[in-house]
């Protein structure tokens, strides 16, 4: 039974349905406007508008008109919210009839905003239209499910009804004891999910405690694909507050728990339907070439993947979330891994990002890297063999900072960016960085405070 208690978030039974309009931010976060139903009209005319510079919000949600220029300084400009009608869905814990739509920031010129992620995506896959190709996407999302006590407590923990049996380290990887004893809140969102025709498939449960994946179905338009993953974010996140709990896509929540990945599945198609990566019936120098693009921009792109301080906790040895910069056939511990090379399945696997990861950034450098492998003979060197030590290019940073530098000097991200987005996404993530090492840990205090 839906939890009814109202600090879970509640609807009075005789409010007024609406549509949504959202735009998606440089952190991946949804801002917008809620609009009467009976005013729906103004959404499809493209005439709802918010200030351009709302998607140049950091993670703190500063405009930071100092180092960017794009906000008061130039007088706030607005831009016109235009929706993409593919992306309507229902807005299932909303009143009945109520709506929700992703929509593209345009500056008044009608031209889209260099600061869009839609409208960067976007313009990527006219690269792949105009070779008469399509990328096949899929997405795997991890996340976890906390108490709501975590404001409190200044942290996390696990929802006490995963405490059903003596659990030391709080493993729990496909058990189906977890996924029971949190059967309630994973119905609800199944329920919703389904209500706003979002492709998900298997649910299971993850390694960390009250860690969950949820598997979304291929899509041949990778702009859809990005869709689905925001929206699921989205769903898991308010079935989580109808049940009293929180849900995060935090890459690193528990110091001694597994880090939270989202997982991308890629293969491409030409104009007559043929996979070009099937090792047989297509080019057999196709897939380990789009391997090598992969890999040879994954320094330039690890900024994407990797967003946020916190994020680089969840690159540790001896975890599946990779530190070398290699590829194998159905190696998991890889940063590319092939789960097959022959057939229509053929298609390479990036587990590179975290969970916390912008899913249109994610798939326009993913894309891009896989645009260089077609564009270009390229050799990925040899595979990664299970048993054996990493044959890599390099490794992937652990350092915030120096993921901002890689990425600001990358004339790779320039290209598939743009010049502006490099300088305005590296400009506030490098704010983000310095405010991080700025900042005293308790584990200063604890560790140096006593000894030094």
């Amino acid at each position: 039974m839906i939890n009814e208690n109202p600090v879970a978030g509640t609807t009075p039974a005789n409010a007024p349905s609406r549509i949504e309009i959202l735009l998606v931010g440089m952190n991946g976060d949804l801002r917008g406007k809620q609009v009467p139903i009976e005013a729906e009209k103004k959404v499809w005319e493209g005439t709802v508008r918010l200030p351009s510079s709302t998607q140049s919000l950091d993670i703190w949600g500063d405009d930071n008109d100092d180092i960017t220029g794009l906000s008061i300084s130039i007088g706030d400009p607005d831009g016109n919210c235009i929706p993409d009608r593919r992306s309507l869905a229902a807005l299932p814990w909303a009143p009945a009839g109520s709506k929700q739509v992703l929509a593209t920031m345009h500056e008044l010129d009608g031209t889209p905003s260099f600061m869009c992620p839609r409208a960067i995506l976007a313009n990527l896959l006219k690269r792949f239209e105009e070779r008469g190709l399509t990328p096949v996407v899929a997405t795997e999302l991890e996340f976890y499910v906390v108490q709501d006590d975590w404001r409190v407590t200044g942290k996390p923990r696990p929802p006490e009804r995963l405490m059903y049996r003596d659990q030391p380290n709080g493993f729990q990887l496909y058990d189906m004891g977890a996924v029971d004893a949190l059967e309630d809140y994973l119905q609800t969102l199944r329920t919703w999910a389904r209500d706003m025709e979002l492709p998900a498939d298997a649910t299971t449960a993850e390694f960390g405690h009250g860690q969950f994946e949820i598997n979304l179905l291929h899509r041949p338009d990778a702009l859809a694909a990005a869709d689905d993953c925001i929206y699921l974010k989205r769903v898991a996140e308010q079935a989580a507050r109808r049940h009293g709990l929180k849900s995060t896509c935090m890459a690193k929540p528990y110091a001694d728990q597994a880090g939270s990945g989202l997982h991308v599945h890629a293969s491409i198609i030409d104009r007559d339907g043929r996979n070009i990566l099937d090792a047989k019936g297509g080019d057999p120098k196709k897939l380990t070439s789009i391997c090598a693009g992969m890999l040879k921009t994954m320094r330039d792109a690890q900024l994407i993947f990797a967003p946020f301080a916190n994020s680089y906790r969840r690159f540790q040895p001896g975890s599946f979330a990779p530190v070398d910069i290699d590829w194998g056939f159905g190696h998991r511990g890889t940063a590319i891994r092939i789960p097959d090379k022959d057939g229509p399945a053929a298609r390479v696997e990036h587990r590179v990002a975290g969970a916390d990861v912008n899913p249109y950034l994610l798939l326009t450098a993913i894309l891009g890297g896989i645009l260089l492998g077609l564009d270009e003979d390229l050799d990925p060197g040899p595979a990664t063999e299970p048993g054996k030590d990493p044959v890599g290019v390099g490794r992937l940073t652990h350092d915030f900072l120096t993921a901002v530098e890689d990425f600001s000097a990358s004339p790779f991200i320039a290209d598939v960016f743009g010049p502006a987005y490099q300088k305005l996404y590296g400009d506030t993530k490098r704010k983000e960085a310095i405010t991080y090492l700025r900042t005293v840990s308790d584990f200063d205090y604890q560790t140096y405070l006593p000894r030094i």
